[in-house]
């Protein structure tokens, strides 16, 4: 996967989460009045694949992605690249195994199902004491928001008036 192809994947699921937000902020009378279409997903007709070669930590979690295939699909690419590095994997009892892991991912589009297959490739590396990625990417959100807040004003500063209950109905 290229630079430009984990660059698109993760602007494309950092924007996902926020549709159900906007959808979710637009007055009600605008929607009882003329109710706007979902928009259709256009799922693919032919199969998907995308593999991916994972280090994985002593807790299950993905530490890093070291190497990937991709699908001509680019939002397949962007799922299922989001989706590895949040995975966990662990034996049924819930013990894990540090190891580099191959992951993959099977889209079928009679039923658009998508498997996902995990093998061991190898035990052992030294990532096992490292962070998982997506607790990694929540701690640079957080380092991000503590380095934007001092800059702000404090809420209280701004809000001078007493908040008023809302009338219901």
């Amino acid at each position: 996967m290229t630079t430009l192809q984990r660059a698109s994947a993760l602007a494309l699921l950092l924007l996902l989460p926020g549709v159900p937000a906007f959808a979710a902020t637009q007055p009600a009378h605008a929607a009882a009045k003329k109710p706007l279409p979902l928009p259709t997903p256009h799922l693919s007709k032919v199969k998907l694949h995308t593999e991916f070669v994972v280090e994985v930590n002593k807790l299950g979690q993905v530490v890093r992605v070291k190497s990937g295939k991709s699908c001509p699909n680019l939002t397949f690419n962007a799922q299922t690249y989001g989706n590895v590095l949040q995975t966990w994997i662990r034996h049924p009892d819930g013990t894990a195994e540090v190891g580099l892991y191959k992951v993959t991912y099977d889209y079928n589009p009679h039923g658009a199902t998508v498997t996902r297959h995990v093998s061991l490739l190898r035990a052992g590396g030294n990532w096992g004491s490292m962070r998982g990625a997506a607790n990694q990417m929540v701690d640079e959100a957080h380092q991000e928001d503590q380095q934007k807040a001092p800059s702000l004003p404090a809420l209280n500063s701004i809000l001078k008036a007493k908040p008023t209950p809302h009338p219901h109905g």
